[in-house]
């Protein structure tokens, strides 16, 4: 959610059950102009909060010339302080992936996890363990990078790629239709494409590479549920249905 319209849009959230009370939003609000203006971001979206038992997580990402791969995502426990997430890299998302149950809300919190290896065959087969510590600022990262690869979406439009490859909004857009903001089609995944490259000559015959540069989600399996009015209009994910996309 662009930090912009940040005041008039976070209440269309409120269905999902978790909301910011008045001065969260309101601290939120003023913090993130600060925070644009320090880490030089051409745009600032408040991404989301992880609920923790301890204390909840206040995520917001902040982007550069390429809104795709320039990126960043910071945390904060009390909408003032914030810090640079690290980048979640593969190894790190695999490892975390061991981690199950609720967040504490401690950053520094470290879990620790044994594995256990087989060393040898048969008869003379060893077990061996392993401990691992894993941080819970890694396991952040990694959550937030899974959550965008599944659900991160915007309408199709909104965004164009330039021929020097680069993704910027595109300052034309308007919105969809009534009738458009239907369809499923017109909805993309605001990650890189993983099976647009699948497609054949004919399926691309009607396609405008500016725009249909990511992948549409109805294609996904299985899909997910769309509910819209003539003011607002709600993407739920089914592999993620704590998620919304407004």
């Amino acid at each position: 959610m662009n930090s912009e319209g940040l005041h008039l849009h976070i209440n269309y959230l409120g269905s999902s059950g978790v909301i910011l009370n008045p001065e969260q939003a309101a601290t939120l609000q003023s913090s993130l102009v600060i925070l644009q203006h320090d880490h030089k971001f051409h745009r600032v979206f408040f991404w989301g909060k992880i609920m923790g038992i301890k204390g909840d997580y206040f995520i917001v990402q902040g982007c550069g010339n390429d809104e795709m791969v320039d990126r960043k995502t910071l945390y904060s426990s009390d909408c003032l302080t914030w810090g640079l997430l690290p980048h979640a890299t593969t190894a790190m998302r695999e490892q975390c992936s061991v981690v199950k149950g609720r967040f504490i809300g401690d950053p520094s919190h470290e879990y620790e996890h044994i594995e256990i290896k087989r060393i040898g065959e048969g008869d003379d087969a060893t077990e061996e363990e392993n401990t691992i510590m894993i941080k819970e600022e890694d396991r952040l990262a990694s959550v937030v990078v899974n959550i965008d690869e599944d659900v991160a979406m915007v309408p199709r439009g909104a965004y164009f790629k330039t021929p020097h490859g680069t993704v910027q909004m595109n300052r034309m857009f308007e919105g969809l239709s009534v009738v458009e903001s239907g369809k499923l089609q017109n909805y993309f995944h605001f990650r890189e494409p993983q099976k647009l490259k699948e497609k054949s000559l004919l399926e691309k015959a009607d396609m405008d590479p500016s725009i249909d540069f990511l992948d549409p989600i109805s294609e996904d399996i299985p899909q997910g549920k769309l509910f819209y009015s003539t003011l607002v209009c709600f993407l739920c994910c089914k592999l993620v249905p704590t998620h919304q996309s407004l």
